[in-house]
């Protein structure tokens, strides 16, 4: 293990964030125990109970298994981690993963549809005109990634109309990964939100009730975008 002294000023955090870029990196190996507490310590310089601390968070990301009374184990975070570990897999040490961008590109256009299509569906009076506000504020903003926040809205307000906890989660999870990267997409991601008529006929076929007409229209919008993206992803991957 590659671990450094911490910074005292958020040491849970740094031993955290240690822990989880060797686990992520494959510098620890599903199986593989990890040292023990009190050598995690003396290796980084910080308190036992910090380490404690920052395993519980470990475990929590279901990145280890911790034992009592026996020594703390990596997991396989593919088989066991959540959604919420997709931001830190997406850039790591600064770096973009391609593949993990794919990955969140297809479960966008994937669910997008579904989502509009329950929205269609299940929504509550009132969704109309927050949807109406939303692509009236992207059809004045100038500036690109402004844009892109407009339509993450509109889309907010979509997945609330499909009253879904699952996909309303997996869309915060999403964002969450999309955000820290809406400068370097706003080039990419323009063709998808200078579209206001599109956004207007997906609002609109929530609103009438028109499950089927919204899921199309949905695709219609997110395709385009998405198909350019995963391109652009498939070059980068390739020069890497």
């Amino acid at each position: 293990m590659a671990l450094q002294p911490v910074n005292r000023r958020s040491v849970p955090e740094d031993v955290f964030e240690q822990i989880l870029a060797d686990v992520l990196s494959g510098e620890m190996q599903p199986g593989e125990p990890l040292p023990s507490e009190r050598r995690l310590a003396e290796v980084l310089g910080v308190s036992r109970p910090a380490v404690r601390e920052a395993l519980k968070r470990v475990a929590a990301v279901g990145l280890v298994e911790v034992r009592h009374g026996d020594s703390t184990t990596v997991r396989d975070f593919r088989r066991h981690a959540g959604l919420d570990l997709l931001p830190q897999l997406l850039l790591r040490n600064g770096q973009l993963d391609v593949s993990v961008a794919r990955s969140i590109l297809e479960a966008r256009l994937h669910n997008g549809p579904k989502v509009a299509e329950l929205a269609a569906a299940r929504h509550s009076a009132g969704l109309g005109d927050l949807l109406e506000e939303s692509i009236a504020a992207l059809v004045v903003a100038e500036d690109p990634v402004e844009q892109q926040r407009h339509a993450l809205t509109f889309w907010d307000h979509v997945v609330d109309g499909a009253d879904s906890i699952a996909f309303r989660l997996m869309f915060n999870t999403l964002r969450a990964a999309y955000e820290p990267a809406l400068s370097a997409l706003a080039t990419l991601m323009a063709a998808e939100v200078g579209q206001p008529k599109a956004y207007r006929t997906l609002a609109r076929a929530i609103v009438a009730g028109k499950p089927a007409a919204a899921s199309a229209a949905a695709r219609e919008l997110l395709e385009p975008a998405t198909t350019a993206l995963v391109a652009a992803l498939a070059a980068l991957e390739g020069q890497q």
